[in-house]
């Protein structure tokens, strides 16, 4: 009989600014939806989700962090044991653009080279408020060696490939182009420090 092999675990942590819609790209992927009660993240919450890819099934851990300063100094912690961190801006908010170099080297000061950074233009459905332009991101993304796409998790454009591009390049994972088969199981929203925000569910643009 075939051996079973461990399901392998991979931690995303998800970062930047207040509002540029973190928990909504999360609550897009995990439940299709985008819900428009913006109501900020506080703390840290964890949700997970699996993954059946062509020849291996993966469980993504989703950390969703904060944005408001008071909150920074939960961040590195989580960010140490990470394999993945998807830095997230606002392309209507050109600060939380130039926000994003602090929130890489935050990265790099943490995990080095060991890590796979993203970098995330949110919010692409806001096409006449548009200040920065998908040239900005690329060349940032160029210069600080990383990974970039744009996204809107209200439209739902980009979501699912923004995963499959992170899914497939995780170690082990070069050579894999596409997922056959996306489901969620085992899905948990839980608070995981004590300021963690009493609602369980909820998208917002934090």
């Amino acid at each position: 009989m075939a051996t079973v092999s461990p399901l392998a675990k991979y931690k995303l942590v998800f970062l930047g600014d207040q509002s540029v819609g973190k928990t909504s790209i999360i609550t897009r992927f995990m439940y299709d939806k985008f819900d428009t009660t913006y109501q900020a993240t506080i703390g840290i919450d964890f949700l997970s989700k699996t993954m059946y890819l062509e020849d291996r099934t993966i469980r993504l851990q989703l950390w969703d962090t904060a944005g408001q300063e008071r909150f920074r100094s939960l961040i590195p912690s989580y960010i140490r044991d990470s394999s993945v961190a998807v830095i997230v801006y606002d392309v209507v908010n050109r600060q939380s653009f130039l926000n994003t170099s602090k929130w890489i080297e935050e990265v790099r000061n943490e995990r080095g080279s060991d890590v796979i950074i993203v970098l995330v233009g949110n919010k692409t459905d806001l096409v006449d408020k548009r200040q920065v332009s998908i040239e900005d991101g690329e060349a940032k993304a160029k210069e600080s060696n990383i990974m970039f796409i744009e996204s809107s998790a209200k439209a739902g454009f980009n979501i699912k490939p923004l995963f499959r591009k992170i899914a497939t390049s995780l170690p082990g994972m070069e050579k894999l182009s596409s997922t056959k088969q996306e489901e969620m199981v085992d899905v948990n929203l839980k608070p995981t420090t004590s300021n963690a925000r009493m609602q369980q569910q909820g998208g917002c643009a934090c």
